[in-house]
């Protein structure tokens, strides 16, 4: 590594990935997982004024982990005398005590993808599987995930505070998942990096519509575990469909910071390494037996990617893998996209005939998963059927209940203009 002027974001990105294989190898060797985050804590920061001075090692892993197994061994130590946990300071000396029990760089794909499946744990709920994901295995800090989530740095203290100590009384262990659950532990590690992704791509609160960090740390930690199975063609389409959506952001805002809907985007501007990268992915494993959700949406979302415009876009296409999608996954979301999808592919009248059955038979407008953008799906296809008047007083109904100002501006933005300054 060069000591230009970018050593410290080099750096930076350097402990940001080796974080959770440093925390992976403490807590797999010592068991605790609160004292080995501090202790983590404490070797990246003796790394963070250490290296950009003098140099990164040639080891860094190595490094990280011998900094962090003396600070370990001294933080039980320190336990042991205030609580007379004789135990824990056994165990310390003997890891730090026997050549064959030293600490030593371990496979990432063992500790990766074990820690992310602790911090999944099902005891856990998805709020509190993420929010310790994101510190964990993503590194960041609690004021951090606070500010994605639009709540106070204490509060979110004490929801990762809580759930370690669920962890700890669920007696969970940082040991890889048997055959039989690997299954449903994998999926949550999945659904928990799509929530994040999702976080960042339309932020729920706040002025700005994305969150650019929790984007770029959901493709991380994706391209991390797809690395660890690379045979996982599920996850491959994860990563397919996170890099497909992502390649959109740069021209989702207009030059005054508005929403430009799919078909008012220049696609020019669209990402095209992005594209390829994962239009290659979907593509290299679609024809397998078995297709699983994320791979149907990675699958509509290549389609969107491969039309030069928006009326070069195969909406029956879409409106068909959305079916598909709805029999796998038959969730508010998936038929609310159903719903336009069908609209696009075959006109407003039956995309409202659609979303009105769905409504009355799985309330989507009454789903918090759906309720506002029912009523945003809602008032454009009753706009575009001509009935002005009902599709601005649903507009207005769609604009109050989201806390997104960006997404709030865009939705008044599409009230008739001679009906704005009513109420």
């Amino acid at each position: 590594m060069n000591d230009g002027p970018d050593i410290t974001v080099e750096v930076e990105n350097l402990l940001r990935a080796e974080a959770p294989q440093v925390l992976g190898a403490l807590v797999r060797r010592f068991g605790r997982f609160d004292t080995a985050e501090d202790a983590v804590q404490e070797a990246l920061l003796a790394a963070s004024r250490a290296w950009p001075a003098e140099g990164v090692p040639q080891d860094p892993r190595g490094w990280l982990i011998r900094i962090g197994y003396r600070r370990m061994v001294d933080l039980l130590r320190s336990d042991r005398a205030r609580r007379r946990r004789e135990w824990d300071a056994a165990t310390a000396d003997l890891a730090m005590g026997e050549s064959d029990r030293r600490a030593a760089p371990v496979r990432e794909t063992d500790d990766g993808l074990t820690l992310l499946m602790l911090c999944c744990h099902p005891v856990l709920s998805h709020a509190s599987q993420v929010a310790l994901t994101l510190r964990a295995v993503g590194g960041l800090t609690t004021a951090e995930i606070a500010h994605a989530h639009g709540t106070a740095e204490t509060t979110m203290g004490t929801r990762i505070s809580r759930a370690k100590q669920r962890l700890a009384r669920a007696g969970a262990r940082f040991t890889p998942p048997t055959a039989a659950d690997r299954q449903s532990r994998m999926a949550a590690v999945m659904r928990v990096l799509y929530l994040i992704f999702n976080e960042g791509y339309t932020a729920s609160t706040g002025d700005e519509l994305a969150r650019v960090d929790l984007t770029a740390e959901a493709i991380r930690l994706t391209r991390t575990l797809a690395g660890t199975v690379p045979d996982d063609a599920e996850v491959t389409g994860l990563l397919a469909l996170m890099l497909l959506t992502e390649s959109r952001r740069a021209a989702r805002t207009g030059a005054a910071g508005e929403l430009l809907p799919l078909d008012e985007q220049d696609r020019s501007r669209w990402n095209g390494d992005l594209v390829r990268e994962g239009t290659g992915l979907i593509d290299g494993v679609w024809n397998r037996r078995e297709v699983g959700p994320y791979q149907l949406q990675a699958a509509i979302a290549a389609l969107h990617a491969a039309a030069e415009a928006p009326e070069g876009t195969d909406w029956p296409q879409i409106a068909m893998l959305y079916l598909w999608l709805e029999r796998l996954t038959p969730t508010a979301p998936v038929r609310l996209s159903r719903v336009v999808a069908v609209a696009r592919a075959f006109g407003p009248t039956r995309g409202l005939s659609l979303l009105d059955d769905l409504n009355r038979r799985h309330a989507l407008d009454r789903n918090p998963l759906t309720r506002q953008r029912e009523r945003a799906v809602r008032a454009h296809l009753t706009r575009m059927t001509g009935d002005t008047a009902a599709a601005n007083a649903l507009y207005r109904e769609a604009a109050e209940l989201t806390g997104n100002r960006v997404e709030r501006r865009y939705l008044l933005d599409q009230v008739d203009p001679s009906a704005r300054d009513r109420p």
